[in-house]
């Protein structure tokens, strides 16, 4: 036998739960939601009469959503007692209501406000990350939605964010709203944003280091088996040995051979500025990433800023060899890349953006197979 007020307490802390928001908010299957009231026992109508006389009319006083009514018999009662059984609420705004807690209905005003304002794809990142934009101003909050609409990778093109023309804000804008930013391109990017960071993602220069992995593949070349060391370093740092493998993702420092005079740089992703230093000019280098559109568009972003550089296991011919249990689908593609691919990469760029399944990541490639093309360019070095 519950209170209104003892439902609300509970209906307000599922609010707090991510779960119970983005359920409820987000899916239609949830509503209406049912909740038992619970029934007095007979002692308890028999003893506490005035109790559940109570109970009763503070339930007839509810007036957010539907309360139902049920006719009960007691062997204390010489008809049957009509009593409070289920709390029906049919929306999320009856949700919010029935609270009963202000800081809950704020959120839901403000929620509703933005899904008026923003684009479907931002709704759930919205509702699941209340910080994202908890005592932000809902202009800066809907701007923000719109910037990262218009966003796209490597569009600073190596330019200061405050050089990009026609974004509609300032680049203090920019700055104070760089965590809502980068999460909302996550939701356009599966991710990219966060893993590059804001700056790395759209090219453009930043204060703050990437930092990558370094790992030699040669016992004693190096006083170290891995270190991480920022990019920044990397541009100018003379490392040794006379070949450098760059891998897009950290995960495959499994798949790496033992190989002579050779150092391997792991999790560059989209920071690949450093390349451009001059530190790696007298050096071999080859190139390895996953093989679908976003591969592809770093590839070319490497290539760009060391136009020597060899790709490694980037074809149409790699990917169909191996597609068969490892290929998944690529929701969201990387535009062309204008420049830094060859011929054939563009047409596998093109091979891969009409498959249903074009992703091919790096980590699941046989590790035999990795390491012979590893070794045989090795070998032809």
């Amino acid at each position: 036998m519950k209170s209104p007020s003892e439902i609300a307490a509970r209906l307000a802390k599922q609010w707090q739960q991510t779960f119970w928001r983005v359920e409820r908010l987000l899916s239609p299957e949830s509503w209406p939601l049912v909740i038992a009231i619970g029934k007095p026992s007979g002692r308890q109508f028999a003893d506490q009469t005035g109790l559940v006389q109570a109970h009763v009319q503070r339930w007839r006083q509810v007036t957010v959503g539907d309360v139902v009514f049920q006719d009960t018999n007691f062997r204390a009662a010489a008809e049957p007692v009509s009593l409070p059984v289920q709390w029906v609420l049919h929306t999320p705004s009856e949700w919010a209501a029935a609270t009963a807690d202000a800081e809950v209905q704020q959120e839901f005003a403000l929620l509703e406000t933005l899904v008026r304002s923003v684009s479907q794809r931002y709704w759930e990142v919205l509702v699941r990350e209340r910080a994202l934009w908890r005592n932000k101003p809902v202009s800066d909050i809907t701007a923000a939605a719109t910037l990262a609409d218009s966003l796209t990778p490597g569009m600073a093109e190596g330019r200061p964010l405050r050089l990009l023309n026609g974004l509609g804000v300032d680049t203090k804008f920019i700055e104070r709203n760089a965590l809502l930013l980068t999460r909302l391109l996550d939701e356009r990017y599966e991710g990219m944003a966060s893993q590059q960071g804001l700056s790395g993602f759209l090219d453009a220069p930043d204060d703050k280091d990437h930092w990558l992995l370094v790992v030699p593949l040669a016992q004693g070349l190096l006083p170290f088996k891995r270190q991480r060391i920022t990019a920044r370093e990397l541009a100018n740092a003379c490392l040794p040995g006379s070949r450098v493998v760059v891998v897009e993702n950290e995960q495959c420092e499994h798949l790496l051979p033992a190989m002579p005079g050779t150092v391997a740089i792991l999790g560059a992703g989209l920071d690949i500025h450093w390349l451009a230093g001059g530190a790696l000019k007298t050096k071999a280098v080859a190139y390895w990433g996953d093989m679908d559109t976003w591969g592809l568009l770093m590839l070319a972003r490497a290539r760009r800023a060391l136009p020597a550089i060899n790709s490694l296991m980037m074809s149409e011919a790699h990917f169909k060899a191996f597609c068969r249990d490892c290929a998944v689908p690529e929701p969201v593609h990387a535009e062309l890349p204008t420049s830094g691919l060859t011929e054939h990469e563009v047409a596998f760029y093109h091979f891969l953006k009409a498959q249903p399944q074009g992703r091919l990541e790096q980590e699941y490639l046989p590790a035999q197979d990795v390491q012979r093309e590893l070794l045989g360019w090795l070998g032809r070095c």
